[in-house]
């Protein structure tokens, strides 16, 4: 598919527009392209459908937060720049926030739903790893996305009914994942061949951190 442009956004921000006001159930094709002010015709060789269309909404979510990604600080450790782009993201979904809760309840009832969107989530948490510096590749980046994933729903799950100005509940629940993940990687890393949340050594020896920074899946 093309590179994300200014039609992608309106048409996926459209769709969420509909789901807030009708509820997923009643989000058609038609009526995002008429919330988008634009047709079908223009619609149907981008998108198959629908769930086509959540799922370039969750690329738009991750051009989004990637754009914003700083360089890599040695100062930060992978743990703070983890944080700071799961916080971004939801920073991202914040604008959308009715339209993605109802397609998250919408999820919660249908499993079969939840489950043909979980490869694009576990593709977002890749290039959200990526972004922070871990490697997303092979069997060991398929295993760092799903735990990664896990962090993610149980920060999401908080953000559900966190209406504080600051989202701290959120933030509480991303740095208790996090710390959880963490602890939990210091233990599976050597076997998975990796380092993810310590810094591998340098040449010149030890270096400093690297860094800057079931349920439905998510967005």
């Amino acid at each position: 598919m093309d590179a994300i442009d200014a039609f992608d956004r309106d048409v996926t921000a459209a769709l969420m527009r509909v789901a807030a006001r009708e509820g997923w159930a009643n989000t058609t094709l038609a009526a995002v392209a008429r919330e988008a002010g634009t047709t079908l015709a223009a619609l149907r060789p981008r998108f198959r459908d629908r769930s086509d269309v959540l799922g370039r909404f969750s690329m738009v979510i991750d051009a989004t937060v990637l754009a914003g990604t700083p360089p890599l600080n040695e100062a930060d450790t992978v743990k703070d720049r983890l944080f700071d782009i799961l916080m971004r993201r939801f920073d991202a979904l914040a604008p959308h926030r009715t339209g993605v809760l109802e397609v998250w309840r919408a999820m919660r009832r249908d499993p079969l739903f939840a489950a043909a969107h979980l490869p694009q989530t576990v593709l977002s948490m890749r290039w959200m790893l990526e972004a922070a510096g871990v490697s997303s590749s092979g069997p060991a980046g398929l295993v760092r996305a799903h735990a990664l994933l896990a962090v993610w729903l149980s920060a999401f799950r908080a953000w559900e009914t966190d209406d504080t100005p600051d989202l701290a509940p959120t933030m509480a629940a991303l740095d208790k994942g996090l710390t959880r993940a963490e602890s939990l990687a210091e233990t599976v890393e050597p076997w998975l061949g990796g380092r993810a949340f310590s810094p591998p050594p340098s040449p010149e020896g030890p270096r400093a951190p690297l860094g800057a920074a079931s349920e439905p899946t998510g967005l």
